[in-house]
């Protein structure tokens, strides 16, 4: 395991102030068009974070500017259904490989019989926001935003402007609910369950809040600022293995040839990178890759990475 440093020193302050320096007037990618709210973000924004596992941390750009979790919210829904269930009984129903297709495919499930591939693609995000045992669709959000304020450590909203800019624009995500259900791998009334995980990705988070969340993972799931359990420690591999796997969409491969970590991205322009045993990454920038990934964000994560020498394949 790495050693971890006790306080934040010069040289990942040195490492952080580079990765915006030098990628600051990249202009390449664009924000998320197909959802309005998106698109009207402020493409320059930029923001990067940095926490080790006994709660340092440093950040550098527009880390305080709030954001939709979009896709990083799979994660810890992810995380919640894992201490309920259980890495077995969640595996008999959502898979934990790549799907060789875009995250929103129906083709996905078509030629696998329902069966979601993975928790991480819209179809088995779907399906294991429908696997929390809940009587309303109230109860069932109300889980889900108290785990995403444990992993926090503070009160989160949902961003209203995204979810209704969400909200009517969902008609591809309510017809994978359906098909879902039609094979029986929804486990809880269709309509509800895509209005509660068009919810979740609609959650406003900062640069520090994502990166205290994925510290939380670094530490075992003991989020380092609080020092609460929010996941059981039995449970982080799953999870990072599932990032590791299918984390970044179609370009997971190449992100972690370059990064060597798990990640997670999400089209509201925010990417997540965990170091198991010392730190969390977050960065923050809208123009996405043709993939959804933060192209700022993706190059600050390498350059720590290997900068810092954090990267698990060294």
């Amino acid at each position: 395991m790495k050693q971890r440093p006790t306080t934040v020193d010069s040289t990942v302050k040195q490492a952080l102030e580079e990765a915006l320096q030098r990628f600051s007037s990249n202009h390449h990618g664009k924000n998320a068009s197909y959802i309005p709210y998106l698109a009207s973000v402020p493409s320059h924004l930029f923001g990067i974070s940095i926490m080790f596992c006994d709660g340092t941390h440093a950040q550098v750009g527009d880390t305080d500017y709030a954001f939709a979790i979009e896709s990083i919210s799979k994660v810890f829904t992810l995380a919640h259904v894992l201490d309920e269930l259980g890495p077995q009984a969640l595996r008999s129903k959502i898979g934990c490989d790549p799907t060789g297709e875009p995250f929103n495919s129906v083709v996905a499930l078509e030629l696998h019989k329902g069966r979601p591939l993975n928790p991480f693609v819209n179809a088995g995000a779907m399906a294991t926001v429908s696997l929390l045992e809940a009587q309303t669709p109230q109860a069932r959000w109300e889980q889900i935003q108290a785990t995403y304020n444990a992993f926090a450590g503070r009160q989160l909203s949902v961003n209203e402007e995204v979810y209704a800019s969400e909200a009517s624009s969902n008609q591809h995500n309510r017809g994978i609910a359906w098909l879902l259900q039609s094979y029986g791998y929804m486990y809880a009334d269709p309509m509800e369950v895509c209005a509660v995980y068009t919810r979740q990705c609609s959650v406003s988070i900062t640069c520090h809040d994502l990166v205290t969340m994925g510290a939380a993972l670094a530490n075992g799931g003991v989020n380092p600022v609080t020092g609460k359990q929010v996941v059981a420690a039995k449970n982080v591999a799953p999870i990072l293995s599932e990032m590791t796997l299918n984390g970044l969409y179609d370009t997971t491969g190449d992100w972690y040839y370059k990064v060597g970590l798990p990640g997670k991205s999400g089209v509201g322009g925010g990417i997540l990178a965990v170091v198991p045993g010392v730190c969390a990454i977050a960065a923050f920038a809208p123009p996405l890759d043709a993939a959804g990934n933060s192209v700022r964000g993706q190059l600050a994560a390498e350059h720590l990475s290997r900068t810092l020498n954090l990267s698990l394949l060294h």
